[in-house]
């Protein structure tokens, strides 16, 4: 495998070499050009001061604006050059897909001036009236951009209705594990979850239940990135999934209100309402959601359990049926001090419950010969609640209006948690008679998350490029008081053997540094390096186990983008990142399913550390191709399976493994049937590799897997429009667990009404109910198998209504402080 890892690293590594070699005239192999004496540089940006990477930008006359002077592409900064400008009087104009042309204010360039900055250009997406009825250009559901994917959720139709977690499941290089609650992103797992630039700071399974309580009609777009900047923090294995939230682009006073109703075998319903409202230097926003679900879950578990020479089986069988409520708050402000300088302030909580009321588990206990010996029956009663409160105070300052800006930011978020489960067993015999007492237990737990977090990042254009810095630091504390209770003749008695107090501690402070420039006309160039420096303490109070770890990591990134002609463009990265334990894992208490299943956590995690480079090729700024190596070592694998014969238990427990390596390969491209038809495919393939020692074995087990995404959108009239898409995920590999194909697809229509202003969606997810999880693992003395259904097959129905000034422009998309600490908490909701 050595061989195979240097010669695809030497691949990546000759093709980009060669892609870049190729100079334009003029130049030599390293881009450099002759002092010019007139040059004009600028920045191109979107109404919400990004970046416009690729846009077509133009210099002509002042007076004439078809007086073509020199033609430039926008780089991934923004930034554009013209060369060799004669002085005189002159404009700029960018246009691009989807954006109105847009030109400058008129500027001159002086006999003797060296370099001369264009005014600043801002253009917005292009919007047209055609007797009365607007016309917006619509962007697809799958957007392929140069460094990331974006899944544009407010213009599907099967979105409407849907949670979060639902629309990633049909995002292309994404797998949802709905057993385990994992998300990998191209084969990896450690994916980190933001909402709105913020991190969540939970769990894999924690963020897992907040994605199933995010209502997509809600949410704008979801951007995946898997090589994030040295801006970003320096968590997230396999990237980071950005969820942006709805914000309106309006001046004045409106709003958004949603209302929808679902049914599958239970009922659903949603309903959400979001104000904005823009008037001289105020603008302020807010938002208020809320869903309520009922939905059912089967688990099938058949377990091969040697002890003594002998073997016996247990299969277990249970049902489930959970019902949750959750409202999400959220309400901001911006303020403009000056023409230079904003203040913000942004507020977002939210309260979920979620609830089991009688979950039943039944397990057949079997001898070698398979006669049932005993069936022990448990009855758990769960009931989850969970608050957050998070408060963000924020400042911008732009020094010039050409970029150069300074930005800070102070967070606050608290999480409180109050768990309970219940669960009763009870014996029988093969004839259903109770052959011994049965035994309850009680297991509240009361769980509180503090975060503070504080940032600061500056932005300085060069002549040829852009510098950024900054730093941040967080402080985080965990108090988890775990109580397990032995119910005997109605009284509770503490088990003190199963009852944990854990305290977790941690402090990163980071600072880094990132420079992009324009090596020519064709081929930019974006370094960075991010320092952290990592200080934490996990406190088992009732084990009196204390574990302590310091240490301070250097985090290298690099993208190169190379312009081959006007259709192509060549892109390779390089990234380093660290994915530490989640605070949840860190804690040694038992979670248990029934009295033979349990999941432990694991205090002595260590954090696994990535190197990831990518080859990507994009053509006509839609088809791309992107080619991936990912060497990952201490690798955190969630779920790794246990077992005690003495007892005959089962269980789970994070755990680091030595070694991971990954190569995936996604093929992104557009087709275009007819006026009326047009498609979006994706096609992922990736091979992994894991080796590793576990429990006095060698484990060594590679796999080649592969994901199909396609989706259809049908003009079927001037207000009516259909949706039809579907995903595949072949067999895979997920630590020691082996899964069998998974698929589904959906179908929706919408119909706008009232004069646009309204639309009416109605949309079917999994009509034929296949998707399902079906997997097994098989090591040493551990043998079983597993199939999970839920209720997939849904049908929804969405009204969606839009009120007032239609003109008010978004507020301010934020990154806070705490966006990397949130995605480590916890939530069960």
């Amino acid at each position: 495998m050595k061989s195979v890892t240097l010669s695809l690293i030497l691949l990546l590594v000759s093709a980009c070499l060669v892609a870049f070699g190729q100079s334009s005239p003029g130049q030599s192999s390293l881009g450099q050009q002759a002092p010019t004496k007139h040059a004009v540089t600028g920045y191109v940006k979107t109404a919400a001061g990004q970046p416009l990477e690729f846009a077509t930008v133009l210099l002509v006359k002042a007076t004439d604006s078809t007086a073509l002077v020199k033609g430039a592409v926008s780089n991934a900064t923004g930034a554009y050059a013209f060369d060799n400008v004669a002085p005189g009087q002159y404009r700029v104009g960018a246009q691009q897909v989807g954006y109105a042309k847009t030109y400058s204010l008129p500027f001159a360039v002086e006999v003797g001036q060296l370099g001369v900055i264009a005014p600043a250009l801002t253009i917005a997406e292009e919007s047209k009236n055609l007797s009365e009825v607007k016309v917006v250009a619509k962007k697809p559901f799958i957007e392929q951009q140069v460094d990331r994917t974006v899944i544009n959720v407010e213009n599907s139709i099967v979105a409407s209705g849907n949670t979060a977690l639902e629309v990633l499941e049909k995002a292309p290089g994404i797998t949802i594990d709905r057993q385990n609650d994992q998300i990998q992103l191209k084969g990896k797992s450690g994916v980190i979850v933001m909402i709105d630039g913020k991190q969540t700071y939970l769990s894999v399974q924690e963020v897992s239940n907040l994605l199933k309580n995010t209502p997509s009609d809600n949410i704008e777009k979801i951007e995946i990135i898997t090589n994030p900047g040295s801006k970003y923090d320096a968590s997230g294995n396999s990237g980071i999934i950005n969820i942006k939230m709805k914000r309106d682009k309006n001046f004045g006073t409106n709003g958004t209100a949603i209302i929808g109703a679902g049914m599958g075998r239970f009922e659903k319903a949603n309903a959400s309402l979001n104000l904005n409202h823009r008037e001289g230097k105020l603008s302020a926003f807010g938002s208020v959601n809320g869903r309520y679900g009922k939905s059912f879950q089967t688990n099938d578990l058949n377990r091969v359990v040697p002890l003594a020479g002998q073997t016996s089986y247990i299969d277990q069988s249970s049902y489930r049926v959970n019902q949750s409520q959750n409202v999400n708050v959220r309400a901001g402000v911006d303020y403009t001090l000056t023409k230079k300088s904003t203040l913000g302030a942004v507020v977002t909580g939210f309260t979920n419950r979620w609830e089991q009321p009688n979950g039943v588990n039944t397990s057949y206990i079997q001898n070698a010969n398979r006669e049932i010996t005993l069936v022990p029956q448990t009855v758990n009663k769960v009931a989850n609640n969970w608050q957050n409160l998070t408060g963000n105070v924020n400042y911008k300052y732009d020094f010039d209006g050409i970029g150069r800006e300074l930005t800070a930011d102070a967070d606050y978020s608290r999480f409180n948690a109050d768990n309970l489960n219940d669960m009763t067993t009870s014996f029988y015999n093969a004839a259903g008679q109770e052959v011994q007492s049965s035994q309850r237990f009680r297991n509240p737990m009361i769980s509180t998350i503090d975060i503070r977090a504080a940032k600061v990042d500056y932005v300085y254009p060069t002549k040829k490029g852009k510098f950024e810095t900054g730093a941040k630091s967080s402080l985080v504390s965990t108090d988890n008081d775990m109580q397990f209770f032995d119910v005997v003749d109605g009284r509770e008695v503490l088990n003190a053997g199963k009852t944990n107090l854990f305290r977790y501690s941690e402090n990163i402070n980071a600072a880094y540094t990132n420079y992009a420039t324009q090596l020519n006309k064709k081929t930019s160039i974006q370094a960075g390096l991010r320092l952290e420096h990592t200080n934490s303490e996990g406190n088992s109070v009732t084990l009196n186990r204390v574990v302590s770890r310091n240490y301070v990591n250097l985090f290298p990134t690099l993208h190169v983008s190379r312009q081959l002609d006007t259709n192509n463009v060549l892109n390779i990265s390089y990234s380093r990142r660290i994915d530490r334990p989640s605070y949840q894992d860190l804690n040694p208490f038992r979670f248990y399913l029934d009295k033979y299943t349990y999941q432990e956590g694991n205090p002595y995690l260590r954090p696994q550390m990535t190197h990831s480079v990518e080859l990507t090729h994009v053509f006509k700024g839609a088809f791309s191709t992107a080619l991936g190596y990912s060497r990952i070592t201490d690798i955190i694998i969630r779920e790794v399976p246990g077992q005690n014969p003495e007892d005959s238990t089962t269980f789970v427990m994070t755990q680091n493994l030595k070694l991971q390596q990954i190569v995936n390969l996604t093929v992104s491209f557009p087709v275009t049937v007819t006026k009326w038809w047009k498609m979006q495919n994706n096609v992922s393939a990736v091979y992994n590799k894991l080796e590793t020692d576990y429990r006095g074995g060698q484990l060594d087990v590679d796999f080649v897997t592969y994901n199909v995404y396609t989706s259809n959108t049908f003009t079927l009239g001037k207000t009516l429009s259909g949706e039809l898409a579907g995903w595949y995920n072949s067999a895979g590999i997920y630590g020691f667990f082996t899964s069998q194909p998974q698929g589904a697809f959906s179908l929706g229509l919408q119909k706008k009404v009232l004069d646009g202003k309204g639309s009416i969606k109605l949309n079917v997810n999994d009509p034929f109910w296949m998707n399902q999880f079906r997997g097994a693992a098989n090591y040493q003395d551990i043998n079983f198998k597993i199939r999970a259904r839920w209720e997939s097959r849904v049908v929804r129905a969405t009204f969606t209504y839009r009120f007032g000034n239609q003109n008010v422009k978004a507020a301010r998309q934020r990154q806070s402080a705490t966006s990397a600490e949130q995605n480590r908490a916890g939530t069960n909701n």
